[in-house]
């Protein structure tokens, strides 16, 4: 029961499930070779970083997705963005087609890859736009190097919200590695539902990716990394620092957020935690979406732009 409860606070996206397609009998799919829909490329070494380069314009905005997700969650998204901005699409090291390996896999080891990308690519005028726990990768960001963006878009992030020591340790504990490399695909699709207000069978690409992405050359690897940051994202919490922000910054969120708060340890709204989050930064703006839930890039996509749009121009 506990490692049931532990995937649906977290958010991974190791879901179980309900009738539908099936691949089962699929061939597995290696992570280089999954199709984001646009092209991607490497940068820095040891580890290198795989990402996405669309468009151009004044303004660039690099887009971090959350925990068990890759580069190709903001397929939604990046394409209207990037019709007046240059927009880097990023896997995190041990995500997607980035290297994978023996690295800390911390929050500010992730912040720290960020800033590597903006000073080699030679990036200008950044905004950081990071969606659940690349929100809180944001934040560290932002509260280490002010000076190198502009400000940060927070979707539906995670730091937000406050985990008393044993709850933390609860969920540190409820999941592993093993867990996550197999879970069925059973198991897949069901709690993938609790990321949306209303699910849609298109999605169903996410189902399919997880399920033969299982049976991959780097699915050891990549199941130590989803561990691994789940414990960076409660011993770095960024709850009791937002205070410190002093980047203009916009907070975007599902009104129906299944996963934040925590339903069984912090049972509340989500206009509750991001409200009272946004009441601590001095220049934040906060915008609601309703009908929808935690994958907001997703379910969302066009409401999640204009309120992006706005805000950076």
């Amino acid at each position: 029961m506990k490692k049931i409860f532990a995937f649906a606070v977290i958010g991974l996206f190791f879901f179980s499930g309900c009738a539908g397609f099936r691949y089962t009998d699929s061939p597995a799919l290696e992570f280089k070779d999954v199709d984001y829909t646009y092209p991607t490329k490497t940068v820095l070494d040891n580890p290198s970083v795989a990402y996405a380069d669309l468009g151009s314009g004044e303004n660039t905005l690099i887009l971090i997705h959350g925990l068990a997700s890759n580069a190709g969650f903001w397929r939604y998204v990046a394409p209207e963005l990037a019709k007046t901005n240059r927009v880097i699409v990023v896997d995190l090291p041990g995500y997607g087609k980035s290297q994978k390996g023996d690295y800390p896999y911390t929050l500010s080891f992730y912040a720290e890859t960020i800033k590597k990308m903006i000073e080699t690519l030679k990036l200008k005028n950044v905004t950081l736009v990071g969606h659940s726990m690349g929100g809180q990768i944001s934040i560290i960001f932002a509260l280490k190097y002010p000076e190198l963006i502009k400000c940060i878009v927070l979707a539906a992030p995670a730091g937000f919200e406050r985990f008393q020591y044993g709850e933390g340790e609860w969920l540190r504990n409820a999941l592993t590695a093993q867990g996550v490399r197999k879970n069925p695909e059973d198991g897949i699709r069901k709690n993938l539902t609790g990321n949306f207000y209303s699910w849609d069978d298109k999605w169903e690409w996410m189902v399919e990716e997880r399920a033969r992405n299982a049976k991959a050359s780097e699915m050891r690897e990549f199941s130590y990394t989803v561990i691994k940051c789940v414990g960076a994202m409660l011993d770095e919490p960024t709850w009791n620092k937002i205070q410190g922000l002093t980047v203009p910054t916009l907070i975007v969120y599902g009104k129906q957020d299944g996963l934040i708060p925590n339903p069984y340890l912090n049972p509340g709204f989500p206009e509750d935690i991001f409200k009272a989050g946004a009441a601590k930064i001095k220049n934040s703006k906060l915008v609601e979406i309703d009908k929808c839930g935690h994958m907001l890039i997703i379910e969302k996509p066009e409401e999640f732009n204009r309120a992006v749009l706005e805000f950076v121009k």
